[in-house]
C-alpha cells in the first residue's frame, strides 16, 4: 500500500481534506466506522493530527463522535435533508435577491459564464454538481454576506452527504438548468424579488427530487 505524503504546515487540515472527500466520494459511506489505526498507517501519520482532522469533520457536521465507540460518518435522514434545504432556501434566495440588486455588469457576467459552463456539462453529472455548486457559491460571495457564507458552506457539505441524489434523478438535470436560465435572468434584469422566488423554487424542486 503506497504511504501519501502531507506537509508537515497545518497537518491535521489536510488530513481532514484528505477525509473530507473520501466521505463525499463515499469511500467512506454514511454511518461508517472510521478505522483511525488503519487511515494513520495508509497516510503516514500518527493519530494525533488525524483526531484533530475529525474534530473539524464533527464541526462541519460530516462526522459523528460516540463516546468510547469513536469516530462515524453522519449518517442524514430525511429530516435531516429536509432541514438542510430548508435553510439553504432561505440563505440563497436571500443572496439571490442582493445580487439582482447590487451587481456589477462584470459580476453578472462571470455567473453567465458559469451558466453556460453548466449547460455545456448537462451529459456528465459529477462536472454538473461540481459547477452547480461554484455558480451557487460565486453568488453567495457576490451578496457579500460572510456569516451566511459560512453557514451555507458547511450546509453544503452535509447535503453532500445524501449523494446529490437530486441530480441524478432523470430528467433532474434539464429541469435544474431550466431553474438556473430563470434565476439568471432575474439576475441580469436585476429583479430582486424574482430572483429571490426563483432560488426558492429551485431548492423546493430540488427537495422533491432529493426526497420523493
Amino acid at each position: 500500500m503506497s504511504v501519501i505524503t502531507l506537509a508537515p504546515s497545518a497537518l491535521y487540515q489536510q488530513v481532514a481534506e484528505q477525509l473530507r472527500q473520501r466521505i463525499f466520494q463515499h469511500v467512506l459511506e454514511p454511518g461508517a466506522w472510521i478505522d483511525e489505526l488503519k487511515i494513520a498507517e495508509e497516510l503516514g501519520i500518527s493519530r494525533t493530527p488525524l483526531r484533530e482532522a475529525l474534530k473539524v469533520l464533527a464541526a462541519e457536521g460530516l462526522v459523528t463522535m460516540k463516546v468510547r465507540r469513536g469516530a462515524y460518518v453522519t449518517e442524514v435522514s430525511t429530516k435531516d435533508v429536509r432541514d438542510v434545504y430548508h435553510l439553504l432556501a432561505l440563505l440563497e434566495s436571500d443572496a439571490a435577491a442582493a445580487v439582482a440588486a447590487s451587481a456589477t455588469d462584470d459580476e453578472l457576467a462571470a455567473l453567465r459564464a458559469l451558466h453556460a459552463d453548466l449547460v455545456a456539462h448537462k451529459h456528465n453529472a459529477e462536472q454538473f454538481f461540481a459547477i452547480n455548486e461554484r455558480f451557487h457559491m460565486r453568488l453567495l460571495a457576490l451578496a457579500n454576506n460572510r456569516w451566511s457564507d459560512q453557514v451555507v458552506a458547511d450546509l453544503r457539505k452535509v447535503m453532500k452527504l445524501n449523494r446529490h441524489k437530486s441530480l441524478f434523478r432523470q430528467g433532474r438535470i434539464d429541469e435544474s438548468l431550466q431553474e438556473h436560465a430563470l434565476l439568471l435572468q432575474a439576475l441580469l434584469d436585476r429583479a430582486p424579488e424574482r430572483a429571490r422566488a426563483a432560488m426558492q423554487q429551485h431548492f423546493s424542486n430540488g427537495l422533491v427530487a432529493a426526497v420523493p
